[in-house]
């Protein structure tokens, strides 16, 4: 690999906390730097101080939190307009949380010189100079941030440089250009770098955000044109459409590039990682973000999946593991019989592909498919499929009438009662619940009714419930596709269920799913 030292500034903390629907506590904060340090983020920048009492109270914490890689950085602007620096109460708060790294950012576009900041033109040069010169004079790393360069450099690129030449006159260590509203293309990054290296000399990086969809790519670009400190968030977070997203560029320098980035080992801690940081900040992981996402490496055509058992590298652009992911075969009407075989040997049933088992399995999810199933995320109800064709489990319990009523509807606390009565190991049962809706009713109702037959029923929860319309154009009598996930103290499972009733379909889910924990013990 090429020994070009890049390195990574996380700004997920900032940054990234500003995106729609993401609010992060002390405690949030403090967990996802520790996780970041773990895997070996070069900066992470905690934050503005002065701006909120969390981001104070975070640099007096982190303090405590013995990071071993990760160098903390605080953000702030340079000094208000005709302003002392010394006296600008922001950059005092800046010194007071004792970081060994301050990351500012200026004005580099004309048009927010004259609108935004309402000084001159020169005034904006001297507020630049003057903040990264007596932060230097503090002996601390200074990292400038020129904030819509590639705007100002498109208006005005004579001075968009005398900003940054104003910053590396004043000793900044890094001058990272700024696309701070994602409106720049490849090429327009590229012509800009190359100008900016012919003007100073000063190490260069880049912080891009998602705004045409180019973030990465503009990254990259970045880095194949010199610069060598890289910023962006975890997953993309941020605001509008997001930053860089720091999950695909690194894989891409490093399994790509051959650029060394992180040791081979943190690189399959990738997608833990991003699976850690979503799930703190209470947002979903898209499964089809690329590297670290559930269908990254999930495979549903017939044609494809028979082309991967004779060679991945056929429709895999790297190796899973390489990131922490892993291949997967979805199993549907698109993925024929070698899409079953493969699913076959992984629950060690055996038979041959063109054997009368194998066509009967896949008439029957075809059959079941038309109706509304769906068996690529449930994966539950697809083994009990199978092992139910091939005569291989028998029912556990027999039900002999269900019912559930809720009552008081609408704002008096509507309350839901399940009644279940079955047969099992020989003994009938009959149970009623009450549930905060009838899917809880009816779950209560039913393990109470299997409890003394199988005391293992209590080793279980439900931990998720979704619904989906299949056919929207038939309104309210659309058929409906429930997925409910169980969990013991092993592992999880999903089971779907489908019928016009909604309950129906949640109930059909939840006898699957409790038939799968007493078909595998």
């Amino acid at each position: 690999m090429k020994k070009k030292k890049i390195l990574f500034y996380d700004t997920t903390l900032r940054d990234g906390s500003q995106m729609e629907g993401i609010s992060l506590s002390l405690r949030d904060k403090l967990m996802i730097a520790k996780r970041l340090d773990r895997f070996g983020m070069h900066y992470l920048e905690g934050g503005w101080p002065g701006s909120n009492p969390k981001d104070m109270e975070f640099f007096r914490a982190i303090k405590k939190a013995g990071l071993r890689h990760a160098r903390v950085a605080a953000f702030g602007s340079t000094r208000r307009p005709h302003v002392k620096v010394k006296d600008d109460p922001q950059l005092k708060a800046l010194l007071d949380v004792g970081t060994k790294t301050v990351t500012i950012f200026g004005k580099s576009w004309n048009m927010h010189v004259r609108d935004v900041f309402k000084v001159s033109l020169k005034e904006n040069l001297l507020m630049i100079y003057e903040t990264v010169a007596y932060l230097k004079d503090k002996k601390i790393e200074v990292i400038y941030d020129a904030e819509h360069f590639f705007d100002g450099f498109r208006a005005n690129p004579d001075y968009a440089i005398k900003s940054l030449q104003q910053a590396a006159k004043a000793g900044a260590d890094n001058l990272s250009l700024c696309d701070t509203n994602g409106g720049t293309l490849p090429h327009e990054i590229r012509r800009a770098i190359l100008r900016v290296k012919r003007a100073v000399k000063t190490p260069l990086g880049i912080h891009c955000h998602n705004d045409s969809e180019l973030a990465v790519a503009n990254s990259i670009q970045a880095v194949g044109e010199g610069c060598t400190l890289v910023q962006g968030t975890i997953n993309g977070f941020g605001e509008r459409c997001g930053n860089a997203n720091l999950v695909s560029i690194i894989p891409n320098l490093q399994l790509k590039m051959g650029i060394q980035c992180f040791s081979p080992s943190k690189m399959k801690e990738l997608t833990s990682l991003a699976n850690y940081v979503a799930g703190i900040c209470n947002m979903p992981l898209m499964n089809n973000q690329p590297f670290t996402g559930r269908s990254a490496f999930a495979h549903k055509g017939g044609v494809h999946i028979n082309a991967m058992t004779k060679n991945a590298r056929t429709y895999e652009h790297i190796e899973p593991k390489a990131v922490g992911n892993y291949r997967r075969f979805l199993v549907s009407e698109l993925g024929g019989k070698t899409n079953i075989m493969i699913k076959a040997r992984e629950l060690e049933l055996h038979f041959q592909k063109d054997s009368p088992e194998s066509k009967k399995i896949l008439t029957e999810i075809q059959r079941l498919e038309y109706e509304g199933y769906q068996f690529e995320a449930a994966e539950a109800s697809f083994e009990l499929l199978v092992q139910r064709l091939l005569g291989n489990v028998k029912p556990h319990f027999k039900l002999e009438s269900v019912s559930v009523r809720t009552e008081e509807i609408g704002d008096n606390n509507p309350r839901s009662v399940a009644d279940v009565k079955l047969t099992a190991k020989g003994e009938q049962h009959f149970e009623s619940a009450e549930g905060d809706g009838p899917v809880n009713a009816l779950d209560s109702a039913l393990r109470k009714a299997l409890r003394k037959a199988y005391p293992a029923i209590d080793e279980i929860h439900l931990t998720d419930y979704k619904v989906r319309v299949v056919n929207s154009e038939a309104g309210t009598a659309a058929k409906v596709r429930v997925f409910i996930e169980f969990q013991d103290k092993v592992k999880s499972w999903v089971t779907v269920g489908v019928h016009e009733n909604i309950i129906e379909a949640s109930w059909k889910a939840l006898v699957e799913a409790i038939e799968y924990k007493l078909h595998k013990g």
